[in-house]
């Protein structure tokens, strides 16, 4: 009933740049936080950023001052933006949304299926 789906992945050289987006569709009421977590190979997944309703936001110490997270509750949308791109931010990357689909229904939280994201040397 709800869907996440990513987009903007891809191959980049270190020190360059990529855009994510996500965009939740489906029955929905209301989302409260949305974020973007990411799992690189043999790696547990791990919390990028988060940002709540109210546009509070959170980044993982690896990747503050390089990643900026950001929303628009009218679309339903959330975008990573990431600069200064390191190799060791290679992994597959999930959004994340805390989704309340009726006005009477607990929140339930939704992944998405991931996108790639490889920085090359």
């Amino acid at each position: 009933q709800v869907q996440l789906v990513e987009s903007g992945g891809g191959l980049v050289q270190s020190g360059g740049s990529l855009r994510l987006s996500c965009v939740a569709s489906g029955r929905i009421f209301s989302i409260n936080a949305m974020g973007w977590y990411r799992q690189a190979p043999g790696k547990q997944r791990e919390l990028v950023a988060i940002i709540t309703s109210g546009g509070d936001t959170n980044y993982a110490d690896s990747v503050k001052d390089r990643f900026a997270i950001s929303r628009d509750s009218a679309k339903n949308t959330v975008s990573l933006q990431m600069d200064s791109l390191k190799t060791e931010d290679t992994a597959v990357y999930y959004c994340n949304a805390d989704i309340r689909s009726t006005i009477i229904s607990s929140s339930y939280g939704y992944w998405g299926h991931g996108t790639q994201v490889t920085v090359s040397s």
